[in-house]
């Protein structure tokens, strides 16, 4: 048996990782090919190509490594051609994974997509692509499963991969015993997964650190560096900070620590992202931040359908799809009720963030609260085997020899589904 992955992003790279670890405890021949990153190679992926060093966000960056993204589909299509796996397994990154899904259905080969692209909250229009070229969707957020369901998808909700990560993570106690042996309260800073985001979003959460250490002098902070190289961006910035305003905050950058950094903080500050699923996982109180430019702001507007872009409010939230759909305001009717503050912005919201952070540090009990309401979502939605589940749908599928594209006209809808009401 031989499966052909599909992953991009750094995040994908961990949860293609713990999925290939599951196919393999159950079927141990199977080979496992495609592109993906370092974890899914150590987990026992032939790597084609480390596809997580072309992570990159908007039209324009995409559009500089089209040459390299073009190169990779036409080397998969002839994979599929000579090679015939006996399946396709893209996970996120769907500009490229479309391609993929594309040429996959050319050679009659069954596509699954796991953790899918959040379409519904994006560019619903898109899902006519997953209708067409995926034959099953392997869905990580509980209503995810019924709405592609409703746009005629075949889907089945397994969960969400981070919480496997997160459940099994072995803190190094010794270095989280160094962070809490200080009775002073520690703010840790996670500046995101890509480099973008890092220069983007760092200069903002550290200017809001700058504020919350003018009014709360005890305050220590800590930067979880996803990368070396992210972690030596953060320093630099940090530097050149000190050197403007002549303030010396204490504040260190760690590199591999971003669990034991979660854990040791009395609250957070983050870039929007899979780690919001992590955070909760451990309850921290925590303010989101995701600055875009003015141009990437003003076309969001046009594409994004719901209010909320992180995760855990999107899990929290009474209503996905509301008829007010603008950004988060603190002074909303109902801001109390949103777990993590979030600000999608081109603007400077760093006075915004420090309040939130200020208000976790000097009012105990309103942390606490917070605390409290996380640790119910948490025992909603954050129970584990999302690999486990999805390695025993995979092969199952592959076991029955369900090719839809042999029996299904393109593009195919569930019985009853909207889409196919709606096609008639």
């Amino acid at each position: 048996m031989k499966i052909f992955f599909s992953v991009g992003e750094p995040s994908g790279d961990l949860h293609g990782a713990n999925l290939i670890r599951q196919l393999k405890a159950r079927e141990p021949g199977v080979e496992i090919v495609g592109y993906g990153g370092p974890k899914m190679a150590e987990a026992g992926c032939h790597l084609h190509a480390d596809l997580t060093q072309l992570a990159v966000m908007w039209f324009l960056r995409a559009l500089v490594n089209i040459h390299k993204f073009l190169h990779l589909a036409a080397r998969a299509d002839r994979y599929f051609a000579k090679a015939r796996p006996d399946a396709v397994v893209l996970i996120d990154y769907p500009g490229f994974n479309w391609w993929i899904a594309r040429r996959a259905k050319a050679h009659n080969i069954p596509v699954f997509y796991y953790t899918p692209p959040q379409i519904w909250a994006w560019a619903s229009w898109r899902v006519r692509k997953m209708r067409r070229f995926v034959d099953h969707v392997l869905c990580s957020l509980p209503f995810e499963e019924k709405w592609f369901r409703e746009h005629g998808c075949n889907a089945t909700f397994v969960g969400h991969p981070y919480f496997d990560e997160v459940r099994s993570q072995q803190l190094d106690a010794a270095f989280v015993d160094r962070l809490t042996c200080d009775s002073r309260p520690l703010v840790t800073i996670l500046p995101g997964s890509r480099t973008q985001e890092v220069t983007l979003n760092f200069p903002w959460l550290l200017r809001a650190a700058s504020l919350v250490h003018r009014q709360f002098s005890q305050v220590r902070f800590a930067v979880a560096g996803f990368k070396p190289h992210q972690a030596d961006l953060a320093r630099s910035t940090i530097e050149e900070h000190a050197k403007k305003t002549g303030e010396r905050m204490e504040i260190e950058v760690y590199t591999g620590r971003t669990a034991e950094l979660i854990h040791a903080a009395t609250c957070c500050m983050a870039v929007s992202g899979s780690v919001s699923l992590e955070l909760l996982y451990h309850t921290k109180p925590t303010v989101v931040l995701y600055w875009i430019s003015r141009l990437a702001y003003f076309v969001q507007t046009f594409f994004r359908r719901v209010k909320y872009i992180t995760l855990v409010n999107l899990l929290s939230t009474d209503e996905l799809f509301p008829s007010d759909i603008a950004p988060f305001d603190p002074n909303q009717p109902d801001a109390h009720r949103v777990l993590f503050p979030e600000y999608l912005t081109f603007e400077d919201k760093s006075a915004q963030i420090a309040a939130h952070v200020l208000e976790w540090l000097r009012n105990v009990s309103a942390r606490q609260a917070r605390i409290v309401d996380l640790r119910a979502l948490r025992a909603r939605v954050a129970a584990g085997g999302a690999s486990s589940a999805a390695a025993d749908y995979v092969l199952a599928a592959i076991a029955r020899g369900q090719k839809l594209a042999h029996r299904t006209p393109r593009p195919h809808f569930q019985p009853g589904s909207s889409a196919e009401r709606s096609a008639a």
